[in-house]
């Protein structure tokens, strides 16, 4: 009775919603470790970088070693949770933990048959990928070895689309029982991995090697080491789901279980949320190689703007959702207007400091982020200015992914398809004026302009959709906006302060790191300050 009340948490937010203190530490704690899995992969970004330098080598590493997380997304990715979760719930519900595992052994079935023919394909067309991730550089001789070097990169990691789906079964069951600690910190192990992996080819091997001196054992070492990675990540991930006692093997018999064939079906049609996104990523990786160390920039672009997020405003979502759903469920439209535009305030709250922080440091941050053989003005200066652009898009994706949550919350999920969709061609469309400029650091700008540009578009269609759900309550809290501008205007001064010792500093980059930590931190506290002063001055205003 027991493993039956814990399994079915899920279901209960879904119908009555959670208490309180069991959404915060729920959230905290996916929260404190998705952080820790995206700083580990920031890092990885930084020492890739450091390590390989602004070569079309590092390019073609960068974007063929992602090639399987890509791939995988296509087929399911993180929808794959969304979709999954509730099923193995009811499933528990229904007929208790022997008949989750069949559910869910059936799902795995069909998903390890297609992730299997994926991988075929993928060895098949290696060298079509290759091409593409190649195209841009300009020299023939170095744009045939860089072919033949990415290909045979592909092939090494390919098997990664595979362990990727068991990955995300394994933190599937591991969610749908009410645990996240071990599921959320996983990918912080595959990270680490693939860092140690490059630093020891960088020793033995050497840094900075572009396409002509990298030797074959050097790909073949970096292809092994990321799959090793990733198989770690698949078995800590098993291993979890055994210790909730989900752990099943595939069944064949997914077409004779209407449960399974219904789940199925609902993740085919979610697929593209999160396979557009993942598309668009591809062709800014493909663009950004036309620039040596483009990859790079961008993909460590990429990576600021999840960290960031995922640490305000999709945090915020994900606590969110459980009070949205239950006021969806019972239709009480003034109480999912309320429980909306608190999550509004909060991911407002919560992105705004981040925003200020970034634009204004973007500078000193990419000084610091640009190490070993990245540190050359030509990168510097392209990467601050596309952390800048980050520091408005973290917000703006924050937004939109809260919005997207409250119109699940009301199993409207045609919207954010459809949002997915403008986002990707907006992307596309934007990031293709990248060919008219000059292949520099002006590219690289322009590229992650257009992550902007289709995350915008995105917003506006989600929260224009949720405005007209929710009348004719009110959309916005403008008091509480209104005190979370007042609290930023009134950090601008410390961190703008923070910028000119830090330009004034000649220290190393340790001391540099040290500054911009201090001063982060006591812009952070002007920030809180003033806010609570805000709050409570409303709030006795309010009494």
């Amino acid at each position: 009775m027991r493993g039956h009340h814990l399994g079915s948490v899920d279901l209960v937010t879904a119908l009555e919603g959670e208490t309180p203190t069991t959404t915060a530490r729920n959230s905290a704690t996916v929260a404190c470790w998705t952080l820790i899995s995206r700083a580990t992969g920031l890092l990885r970004v930084v020492v890739i970088g450091a390590v390989l330098g602004p070569t079309y080598f590092a390019n073609c590493f960068q974007a063929g070693y992602v090639v399987p997380s890509i791939v995988f997304t296509l087929i399911a990715g993180p929808v794959l949770a969304m979709v999954l979760v509730p099923a193995v719930v009811r499933a528990i519900g229904a007929g208790g933990l022997p008949r989750a595992r069949e559910t869910l052994g059936r799902v795995a079935g069909w998903l390890l048959a297609v992730s299997s023919a994926v991988v075929a394909l993928l060895a098949i067309a290696a060298p079509v990928v290759a091409w593409t991730l190649s195209l841009g550089i300009p020299d023939p001789a170095q744009r045939g070895r860089a072919l033949w070097l990415t290909t045979l990169l592909i092939l090494l990691v390919a098997p990664q689309v595979l362990l990727n789906c068991l990955a995300y079964l394994g933190m599937t069951a591991q969610r749908a029982r009410g645990r996240f600690a071990l599921a959320s910190a996983a990918p912080a192990v595959e990270n680490l991995v693939l860092i140690l992996t490059v630093v020891l080819a960088g020793w033995y091997y050497g840094t900075g090697l572009d396409i002509d001196h990298v030797p074959v054992g050097m790909v073949i070492a970096l292809g092994v080491g990321s799959t090793s990675g990733v198989a770690l990540h698949a078995a800590l991930q098993l291993f979890g789901a055994a210790r909730v006692g989900l752990l099943t093997g595939p069944s064949k018999r997914w077409r004779h279980d209407l449960e399974a064939v219904a789940v199925t079906r609902r993740l085919a049609r979610s697929v593209g949320v999160a396979a557009c996104p993942a598309a668009a990523m591809y062709v800014l990786l493909a663009l950004a190689g036309s620039v040596p160390g483009g990859v790079f920039v961008v993909q460590l672009s990429y990576a600021t703007l999840f960290s960031l997020s995922y640490v305000s405003a999709r945090a915020v979502s994900m606590a969110a959702l459980p009070g949205l759903a239950h006021a969806a469920h019972r239709e009480d439209g003034v109480s999912f207007g309320s429980a909306w535009r608190q999550g509004l305030s909060y991911a407002v709250i919560a992105s705004l400091p981040l925003l200020v922080l970034l634009a204004v440091l973007s500078g000193p941050t990419a000084n610091i982020l640009a190490n070993g053989e990245l540190r050359h003005a030509a990168l510097i200066g392209p990467l601050a200015t596309c952390l800048a652009v980050v520091a408005v898009a973290q917000l703006v994706a924050g937004l939109c992914d809260l919005g997207s949550q409250a119109l699940y919350a009301r199993l409207d999920d045609r919207i954010p398809r459809r949002a997915s969709e403008v986002a990707f061609g907006v992307t596309v469309v934007v990031a293709a004026g990248a060919l008219l400029v000059p292949a520099d650091g002006s590219r690289l700008v322009w590229l992650v302009v257009a992550i902007l540009a289709g995350e915008f578009a995105a917003a506006g269609m989600v929260l224009t959709r949720l405005r007209r759900v929710i009348q004719p309550e009110r959309f916005i809290e403008l008091r509480t906006l209104a005190g979370a501008l007042v609290a930023t205007v009134a950090m601008v001064p410390v961190a703008a302060a923070v910028w000119w010792i830090q330009h004034v500093h000649s220290g190393g980059q340790l001391s540099n790191l040290a500054v911009l930590t201090a001063g982060g931190i006591a812009a952070l506290a002007v920030y809180a300050l003033v806010l609570r002063a805000t709050m409570a001055r409303r709030t006795s205003a309010a009494s």
